[in-house]
């Protein structure tokens, strides 16, 4: 299911991965946009991950969101109001994020995923990222 103002997990903002796609999860469900099957998983999964790199609680973040401001500007402030990040910490998001599902703990909620969604022939699929793109058709 394609939805609109709903971007790629691998698309960055500044130099992380998924941030951009969890800000536009809280944008839309604040704007009553947000398909209902999503809803279920807000501030869990990927979005409780991606707090807690901060050191956050999810429902600042969301307090933020929704007060207003560039995604780069909730960034700065997730920057600021979190424990410090270093290019490392950085470096060790993005990939792990980007690689999750493929021979690791997660390989068999995807393959289940997969199943559920009609993809199990679709060997091109070894990640989240990759099954969410090709579950949202991009």
């Amino acid at each position: 299911m394609n939805i609109t103002g709903l971007r790629s997990p691998a698309d960055k903002v500044g130099s992380l991965v998924y941030f951009g796609r969890m800000v536009d999860k809280i944008r839309l469900h604040a704007a009553g946009q947000l398909p209902t099957d999503y809803i279920e998983n807000l501030g869990d999964g990927f979005d409780k991950v991606c707090a807690n790199l901060f050191g956050i609680a999810y429902s600042a973040i969301v307090e933020r969101v929704k007060a207003g401001g560039t995604d780069e500007e909730v960034l700065a402030w997730c920057f600021e109001n979190g424990r410090k990040l270093t290019e490392q910490d950085l470096m060790v998001w993005n990939e792990f994020l980007r690689k999750r599902g493929w021979n690791d703990a997660g390989s068999a909620r995807l393959a289940q995923r997969k199943a559920e969604s009609g993809f199990t022939a679709r060997e091109d699929i070894q990640t989240f990222f990759q099954y969410i793109d090709a579950d949202e058709g991009r």
